[in-house]
């Protein structure tokens, strides 16, 4: 039914009296206008599933467009994986380092001048990416692992104004982040002990300067704020091997569970979302999910996000 204005509605109600009374009547039975509830737009998800990891790359970026889409000649491109933890691939993490290498590879032949990979890490830089396999798929790759060390976190980190933000006004980022083209974050989807998930705009945490402990006091508003000043250009979801207990550091391969699946897209709360799923959880038991759609950074409606299902 569509909606009747003010003046529209006084109108006919005068229009009425003057008829009299039948018409009056007739009026009073008619049913009140309904206002629709404002939907959100639909967001697109690549999601591929199969046995190679470097071929699930290529194809949730060819579901989407094609690498091209966004990497041009002599951009500058940051790739961010989860690199956080001083594990082997098998226990899921971090980010699978095919992955890793096959999106660096592809950066370099759509042109960019550079492909940086780092990760503000918990444990040992050097230990974490020579463990998770990512400092030799990147070399292998073409791109360079750059090391975010604690003498970094006063001169390359640039504290960004939040304007809008909830729980926080301002926060360090480090500044190749800031400076990038394109920043592609590529984190693993795995079981959190504080957040449930580990995920996408959880991820996010390794590129912020500051007391990152103090974050995890209304973990997902703040989360959320983080996001109103820096986005992702695209989210790639590593769920090959995602960890079902025991995250984020893991450290047992049967807490693992190969799932075999990439998800990507551009909106960073809908790939979240969707990839709840995965765990048997609702976008809602995730903090920063419904934080992040409340501030307008995306979709966390599952029946808005629409997926084009590759098998590879």
């Amino acid at each position: 039914m569509k909606r009747i204005s003010r003046r529209r509605f006084t109108k006919g109600l005068s229009a009425a009296l003057a008829a009299g009374p039948l018409a009056l009547s007739r009026m009073s039975l008619a049913q009140p206008p309904v206002v629709a509830p404002a939907v959100p737009p639909l967001s697109k998800l690549a999601v591929a599933e199969g046995k190679s990891p470097a071929a699930l790359v290529d194809a949730v970026l060819d579901a989407l467009g094609g690498i091209k889409t966004w990497v041009k000649p002599g951009h500058r491109v940051v790739v961010k994986p989860n690199i956080g933890w001083d594990r082997i691939p098998a226990m899921a993490a971090n980010t699978n380092p095919q992955v890793v290498g096959q999106l660096v590879k592809l950066c370099k032949e759509a042109g960019a001048a550079e492909v940086l990979v780092f990760d503000r890490t918990c444990n040992d830089a050097r230990r974490c990416y020579t463990s998770s396999g990512i400092a030799k798929a990147v070399e292998e790759a073409g791109g360079k692992t750059q090391y975010i060390r604690t003498s970094d976190l006063e001169h390359r980190f640039r504290t960004v104004p939040i304007p809008n933000g909830n729980r926080l006004k301002e926060w360090p980022i480090y500044i190749d982040a800031l400076d990038a083209d394109v920043y592609i974050n590529v984190p693993i989807a795995k079981h959190h002990s504080l957040t449930r998930l580990s995920l996408g705009i959880k991820n996010t945490m390794g590129i912020l300067g500051g007391d990152r402990g103090a974050l995890h006091v209304d973990i997902g508003e703040k989360l959320a704020d983080i996001h109103r000043a820096f986005r992702p250009t695209l989210t790639i979801m590593d769920a090959y091997r995602v960890l079902l207990r025991n995250g984020p550091t893991g450290g047992n391969p049967r807490d693992t569970k190969l799932q075999f699946t990439l998800i990507a897209g551009v909106d960073p709360v809908a790939v979240d979302a969707y990839t709840t799923t995965l765990f048997e959880q609702k976008p809602a038991d995730v903090p920063y999910i419904p934080a992040g759609a409340a501030a307008g950074l995306g979709t966390d409606q599952l029946d808005r996000i629409e997926t084009k299902q590759v098998k590879v």
